[in-house]
């Protein structure tokens, strides 16, 4: 419920609202609502709860301003489960009206429309949605049953449908799934969602990440981007994901107001925070880019992209001993292969060749087994000084349609082959511009 009246309220567009991922990590504290409010750099919090019996629901629901503190409003709704949405935007309505923001048209029809849910539909879809949050690959299946379970019960329920676009789209980038084997799963999925209802944000987003990552249709990625922060300009998600797509395509200036605008809805974010440090990394303003890694790392020394980030940085900053020494602290809290390539090309530009084998061998050998993108050896054969071995390897990954080709045009890491006609030819058939 919390998540639902948070996008509930986020995609009116004349109030900022903070994310759930900043929202709940305040779950069970002793700090004060002024505090809360300080810290999030917010004028009014909701607080509420919600009973359920059965098929019936009650939710409590009240709007505090920080500071003064006092009670602006408050209501309780009693109802069958399945008109659950509906009460969620009530209370959105009620809440607008109370601090007087004045509602598009489109948004005062969303929220005025009637919307029932089946209950099982729906509590698969939630239980679905918070195993998706949580993250490595037993929890993505149990999500995607989840959501299956929902299609199940219901087959005409749009959110289970863009959350299972969504759970394919980005697997490849949390296990060793192959594009070819789940965006064609995922884009189904999306259209489905959308056709059924077309308002629906995170459907949206969905499609822009196959666009980019997938299809690399970067105009028709960005037309979805937009699409989906028309419909919710508060998904510190879609904006992070959007800075990124920005960064690929070389719009620094564009790709930092985004992710500016991602913290400003999710100011606890780390990811949000270390993408900040990437961003400035594609730009090639090193010393820009080492502050906000090192904020993250302040409060959470066992981030493992931070460190990942700091290692890039000293690498073309001429610090072979810095960059190594951050990268090794990045292997050994994530070995992943993204990581262990990193490393292994580090170790290659910093005269470490041996060790530099050693990773690839040993990711050679994995390769057998799983899938290992040759973007990975690319990098690492770079990092070797073997030109002809890091494009054979580029065009590898662009027959397997890697999803990390999409960074190609702005790491530097790839500089010492970008002059070469092959490379060139490979950013023109992912449609990057030069």
């Amino acid at each position: 419920m919390t998540e639902a009246m948070i996008t509930e309220l986020a995609e009116i567009s004349a109030l900022r609202v903070i994310s759930r991922t900043s929202v709940m990590q305040y779950k069970g504290g002793k700090k004060s609502l002024p505090e809360i409010a300080r810290e999030l750099h917010v004028d009014s919090v909701i607080e509420g709860s919600v009973l359920r019996s059965g098929e019936k629901v009650r939710i409590m629901a009240q709007l505090i301003q920080a500071v003064p503190e006092r009670h602006l409003w408050a209501k309780s709704y009693d109802s069958d489960l399945r008109d659950v949405m509906a009460i969620q935007s009530q209370v959105a309505r009620s809440v607008a009206g109370e601090i007087r923001v004045k509602l598009t048209v489109q948004e005062e029809s969303r929220l005025q429309k009637s919307r029932s849910v089946n209950p099982d539909a729906h509590d698969a879809y939630l239980r679905g949605r918070y195993y998706r949050r949580k993250g490595a690959l037993e929890n993505l299946e149990k999500a995607r049953q989840y959501f299956e379970q929902a299609l199940d019960r219901d087959p005409l329920y749009a959110p289970a449908y863009a959350a299972l676009a969504d759970y394919y789209s980005v697997l490849p980038f949390y296990t060793n799934a192959k594009p070819d084997d789940v965006f064609p799963k995922a884009k189904p999925a999306g259209a489905r969602a959308l056709e059924l209802d077309d308002s629906l944000a995170e459907a949206h987003a969905s499609l822009a990440y196959i666009h980019t990552y997938y299809e690399w249709d970067w105009a028709a990625a960005e037309e979805e981007f937009h699409r989906s922060l028309q419909l919710n300009p508060n998904d510190a998600g879609v904006l992070h994901r959007y800075s990124r797509f920005l960064s690929s395509v070389g719009r620094i200036d564009e790709a930092l107001r985004e992710i500016r605008r991602a913290q400003e809805v999710d100011p606890l974010s780390q990811v949000a925070k270390a993408n900040v440090g990437v961003i400035y990394y594609f730009a090639r303003q090193y010393d820009s880019a080492i502050k906000p890694l090192n904020d993250v790392l302040k409060e959470d020394p066992t981030f493992d992209t931070a460190y990942w980030g700091l290692g890039l940085i000293y690498e073309q900053k001429g610090m072979p001993a810095e960059a190594l020494a951050q990268m090794e602290k990045a292997a050994a809290l994530s070995p992943d292969p993204n990581t262990m390539a990193s490393l292994a090309h580090t170790y290659g530009v910093s005269g470490q060749k041996e060790k530099a084998r050693k990773i690839l061998g040993e990711l050679e050998g994995q390769a057998k087994k799983e899938s290992i993108s040759g973007y990975q050896f690319a990098l690492i054969y770079v990092g070797l000084g073997e030109k002809e071995k890091a494009l054979a390897a580029l065009e590898r990954a662009f027959q397997e349609r890697s999803t990390l080709l999409a960074y190609t045009k702005m790491d530097p890491r790839f500089d010492p082959i970008r002059s070469d006609m092959r490379f060139i030819d490979i950013q023109r058939r992912i449609g990057l511009p030069q």
